[in-house]
């Protein structure tokens, strides 16, 4: 019998099962291939992470850290078929586009979440407010600050809010136009790069903040659908 898999996580919130694109990339993967797993939500399980990041999964003994490579173990491991109608330019493109999302409009959501504002309050609740006290008064500050840097150190950080919002927008439309009326992003069935791109979309799209990031996401009705599409049948909950 084979064992379930963990998949350590920052936790649930406001009906998303992660705030993390990435946790939430393979936790979308697994239920769309329909491999068991148990999610193991803590804060502090990014220290023990090893490279001190989530997500990362236990298979019987065997840790695999990134969301690239664990979804490339579980396909490996289950046979999973979710690209097996795809084309190989269809693959080709599916991997180009999911690194985009990855390297640059995961900057974009950190740069929204960090950077403004009116989003920090909701960030600082939901990822340190489980922490004790005093804890939870001090790491927010400390983390807030050495986010910021990696921001600017990565190149998003010195661009102006318009500037980042300007990115934002433009990969939000290739997005959309991609999508187009399909119900997923290649056909009438999930494939690997819809749990990236849900990863992604449905934090910007399905978090109850409005700011101007959100907002940007939400104006496009079939990236709402989309989001809507994939929670009603692999989130029922």
């Amino acid at each position: 019998m084979l064992s379930t898999i963990k998949l350590y996580s920052y936790g649930p919130r406001d009906g998303l099962a992660d705030l993390s694109p990435f946790v939430l990339k393979v936790d979308a993967y697994m239920r769309f291939a329909d491999i068991p797993f148990e999610s193991k939500p803590d804060y502090r399980n990014s220290r023990r992470a090893p490279h001190g990041k989530l997500p990362y999964i236990n298979d019987d003994g065997k840790i695999i850290p990134d969301s690239e490579f664990i979804i490339a173990y579980l396909q490996e491991k289950f046979d999973v078929q979710l690209d097996s109608k795809l084309t190989e330019k269809e693959k080709s493109a599916s991997y180009l586009i999911g690194k985009s999302l990855d390297e640059s409009l995961y900057w974009c959501l950190v740069y929204s979440r960090w950077a403004m504002d009116d989003t920090w309050g909701y960030i600082k609740k939901a990822y340190f407010s489980s922490m004790p006290y005093p804890l939870r008064k001090i790491v927010p500050l400390i983390a807030r600050k050495q986010v910021l840097k990696s921001l600017y150190q990565q190149g998003m950080g010195r661009h102006s809010k318009v500037g980042v919002l300007t990115l934002t927008d433009r990969s939000l439309s290739a997005l959309s136009s991609l999508l187009g009326s399909r119900p997923y992003f290649f056909g009438e069935t999930p494939s690997t790069f819809d749990a990236i791109a849900f990863g992604f979309l449905a934090q910007f799209i399905c978090v109850p903040v409005d700011n101007d990031a959100n907002n940007l996401a939400r104006k496009y009705l079939n990236l709402v659908q989309y989001c809507d599409r994939v929670l009603s049948r692999y989130y029922p909950d």
